[in-house]
């Protein structure tokens, strides 16, 4: 089974930030549409997992 992690820049933050879980594909496209409504949080990205 194929797992995913989003990826994101974060106001005031430096570099990007990585979700700490993995995700199905499915599941990711629900939870980036999350993270991109929620303020301060932009350029949100669906990454592969490493294994």
């Amino acid at each position: 089974m194929e797992s995913v992690k989003l990826t994101w820049v974060q106001d005031g933050s430096d570099g990007r930030r990585e979700s700490a879980v993995t995700y199905s594909p499915a599941a990711a496209e629900d939870y980036k549409q999350y993270m991109e409504a929620r303020d301060g949080v932009s350029d949100v990205q669906i990454v592969p997992a490493q294994p």
